[in-house]
């Protein structure tokens, strides 16, 4: 009997455990997707061109809150539950709500959904969204491009916000690249910092498709994570990045606890600005969860142009998105920058808000004076720019990895803040990533 499936996601792991599990599987027919946490993504369909043979016209999108309704108008058997960085109880309410309308409910294996590289992977994952992924990425990328002489490609977890079938393939080496893909804000933050670097990126949503592309372009791939989310492909090194500010959280939220427990190299993050017991609680429960992980402790230095204009001034503060939304930080680069240089007043961004950035403080209650980086769409885009221009400040002060002055309009003073990865003290990041490369025979 064909099992009836719904795949609850959030544009990006559903589509690839639909491609490399479901897709062309006789024993399951996957009547939706359902999507969260991204803002206007519903309403789509899943193009025919990628859905393959059993699905002619492609597979509807709908909001999560459907789910219930979609079991039970279409009697499905089984809810696939893939999407990253929430918390258990949010995992076990919607899998409460899926076995009450008579439906199992799926987890898909860490492993069971890797696709195998001829070339070496090193995967960089985490165990919070904002825990500090993308400074990792390009601290290795350095590694072994400048220092090993390496040809290296990225690998970027998906961020399909447009036309999906466009977007199969998804390759990026100049600005260029940003129009012809039609990229948002959001890829550009992730994709931005590595080009400069000369560091070609691969994104998309057919993540085989996008490996044999890539595989003849590099010596090694980094897999560059979203989220708290697994990797797509198999490791040769796994590498997981710890964020002590949110100590604890690596043993609450999914799947970053798979994360720590598959991790080859541990790093705790920010341990120059988080409290030491919340270093130490990191450390202990990476100790019980996985103690043959080498540990390595880590900054995120921040640095900003001409910061002595900060002193004294009311300042709006502009952080990553997804990080103090969904990832629930409680703030990021650019409020420690104010407090660091000696503003005069973080200002309360709320009640300057307009459209999805207004929607966004009243989804995402827990956000301060902190105003969120979010342009998943040209309407949201223009959200933002009204927002910041809208806003009483003498100053901005933005640490998104994308140059926001370059992409909004902005009618007063902004100066930008960056953070990289700097090792904290012995044993340092680089060394453990050749030992562990050398054991395995790949240098």
């Amino acid at each position: 009997m064909v099992e009836k499936v719904i795949i609850v996601g959030a544009a990006g792991r559903d589509f690839h455990n639909f491609n490399v599990y479901f897709r062309g599987n006789p024993r399951y027919r996957v009547i939706a997707f359902t999507a969260a946490q991204i803002p206007n993504i519903e309403g789509r369909t899943y193009p025919p061109g990628l859905a393959g043979e059993l699905y002619p016209e492609g597979v509807p999108i709908y909001p999560e809150r459907d789910m219930a309704r979609l079991i039970r108008q279409h009697r499905v058997d089984l809810v696939a539950f893939s999407y990253s960085d929430v918390s258990y109880q949010h995992v076990m309410h919607m899998a409460a709500i899926a076995m009450a309308e008579g439906a199992d409910f799926l987890l898909l294996g860490a492993t069971y959904t890797m696709l195998k590289s001829r070339k070496p992977v090193i995967a960089v994952c985490a165990v919070r969204t904002g825990a500090g992924k993308s400074q990792t990425t390009r601290k290795i990328a350095g590694l072994l491009k400048d220092k090993l002489g390496k040809r290296v490609v990225v690998v970027r977890h998906p961020m399909p916000y447009g036309d999906l079938q466009k977007q199969a393939v998804q390759r990026l080496s100049t600005y260029e690249d940003f129009e012809s893909n039609e990229c948002t804000m959001e890829e550009r933050e992730e994709y931005e910092p590595l080009i400069e670097r000369g560091i070609t990126v691969f994104a998309g949503i057919d993540y085989g498709l996008i490996l044999e592309r890539a595989e003849p372009e590099a010596d090694f791939i980094i897999w560059d994570g979203g989220n708290n989310d697994t990797p797509f492909y198999f490791p040769d090194l796994h590498i997981v990045v710890f964020d002590p500010h949110r100590a604890g959280h690596e043993l609450l939220y999914y799947p970053g606890e798979t994360n720590m427990i598959m991790a080859d190299v541990a790093i705790i993050n920010k341990v120059d600005t988080a409290p030491r017991a919340k270093v130490e609680e990191v450390a202990k429960n990476i100790s019980r969860s996985n103690p043959e992980a080498a540990v390595v402790l880590a900054e995120s230095p921040i640095t900003a142009e001409d910061p002595e204009r900060i002193r004294g001034q009311r300042v709006l503060v502009i952080e990553d998105g997804p990080s103090i939304t969904h990832g629930g930080m409680p703030f990021g680069a650019a409020t420690i920058a104010a407090q660091k240089f000696g503003a005069a007043e973080i200002v309360s961004v709320r009640q300057f808000a307009v459209g999805s950035i207004r929607q966004a403080f009243e989804d995402y209650p827990h956000i301060g004076n902190q105003l969120p980086s979010m342009g998943y769409s040209e309407q949201q885009i223009k959200d933002l720019e009204e927002t910041i221009n809208r806003t009483d400040c003498d100053l901005v002060v933005y640490a998104t990895p994308a140059d926001l002055g370059c992409l909004l309009q902005v009618n007063k003073p902004a100066i930008r803040v960056r953070y990289e990865y700097k090792d904290h003290c012995a044993p340092f990041l680089e060394d453990i990533i050749v030992l562990k490369l050398k054991q395995k025979g790949i240098l």
